[in-house]
């Protein structure tokens, strides 16, 4: 399943990028967060817990963030496993200025088994547009935050 995300933050891209790369700020913005370790230089473990539609139940998996081109893109691989399935996708993220203006876009290529393919690509793919767009303006709240 692919899915493509856009959002545009009123942020320089150096200040966007710091804040995509922080791990408290992750851990305050990713959607069910309840845990974020990291392993390795660029790699973490976390818990999330999901409680969207009909995909309810707890993740346990492996979050990596690579090949990074500061501050213009970098690759995000997630692998998680559940009662509710499994999930893993490869992502790409790019930073680019417009305007004064940071536009983040998100290209991903998702899998997904168990009941959370059950529940079918569409209602999945709605679900991963969804929470990505809470992290976006999460994101946002947390520059705003900063420069309050």
């Amino acid at each position: 399943m692919k899915i493509t995300f856009q959002h545009t933050y009123n942020a320089p891209r150096e200040q966007v990028w710091t804040l995509l790369q922080d791990e408290d700020t992750l851990v305050r913005t990713l959607p069910g967060c309840k845990r974020l370790h990291l392993v390795r230089d660029g790699l973490y473990e976390t818990e999330l817990g999901l409680d969207v539609g009909p995909i309810k139940g707890l993740f346990e998996g492996h979050v990596e963030m690579c090949e990074q081109e500061e501050p213009t893109r970098y690759r995000l691989k997630l692998s998680g496993r559940g009662k509710p399935g499994e999930l893993t996708a490869d992502s790409w993220v790019f930073l680019e200025d417009k305007d004064g203006k940071t536009v983040v876009t998100c290209d991903a290529d998702a899998q997904v088994s168990g009941l959370l393919a059950s529940v079918g690509q569409r209602v999945t793919g709605s679900v991963a547009r969804m929470l990505l767009g809470r992290f976006f303006k999460n994101v946002e709240a947390e520059l705003r935050r900063s420069a309050s």
